[in-house]
């Protein structure tokens, strides 16, 4: 009998603007593995529950993937409720068995977040923890901010994200941490290719490969 191949969950955890989003997105064309950014999951239940007045727990209970399509879901407001319905333990527990579907499909997958290596994953053969200065994630938060045409100051940005960074770190339901076995990434000076070339060799030294040519 052959050796079962084991699965390839990719966890990606880090703080706003580290880069992970990007990377996760890399990683997965890369490997073919389907992508699961559950930030969307937060921002989705903290956008409902602000436009319709619900409690954001039965939102999370009931939260679908056509509620994930929403262009607004990128603003920074949706990002901040998000972080806020967050730190609510319910609303995890509610969103817990949907991103362990999604990881533990046949195919593997890729998702990222803030406690896949540590809640949804544990047990993920690959995980990273993206990280960056502070300054740096603001100034990438900054520039995308007036890519996008929004009107805005380097201070405002800096405070936002440096508050978003304590509520994340200091709430008691899965706070933001890195798993004790995950690959730390510092991208405070490093560009996309660096970092998506630095995670492949890591995957790749764990003896996973792309299954493409």
């Amino acid at each position: 009998m052959g050796v079962t191949k084991p699965l390839l969950v990719i966890a990606i955890d880090g703080p706003s603007a580290a880069g992970k989003g990007t990377l996760a997105v890399r990683l997965a064309a890369h490997f073919g593995l389907p992508h699961l950014d559950t930030g969307l999951l937060y921002r989705a239940v903290g956008l409902l529950a602000e436009r319709t007045n619900r409690p954001p727990a039965e939102v999370a209970a009931g939260l679908a993937a056509s509620d994930l399509v929403d262009p607004e879901l990128r603003d920074d407001a949706a990002g901040q409720a998000g972080s806020r319905v967050a730190a609510i333990p319910e609303v995890r527990a509610n969103l817990l068995k949907l991103q362990k579907q999604f990881a533990y499909q046949p195919s593997g997958a890729v998702l990222d977040g803030r406690d896949i290596g540590t809640v949804i994953c544990p047990d993920a053969p690959v995980k990273f923890f993206v990280m960056a200065s502070l300054e740096a994630r603001a100034e990438r938060r900054y520039q995308e901010l007036r890519r996008r045409g929004v009107d805005t100051i380097k201070p405002r940005v800096l405070a936002e994200m440096a508050e978003r960074d304590r509520r994340d770190s200091e709430r008691a339901a899965a706070p933001l941490r890195a798993a004790p076995d995950a690959y730390l990434l510092d991208t405070s000076d490093m560009d996309a290719d660096a970092a998506f070339a630095a995670a492949l060799a890591f995957i790749e030294g764990k003896g996973f490969r792309s299954a493409g040519p």
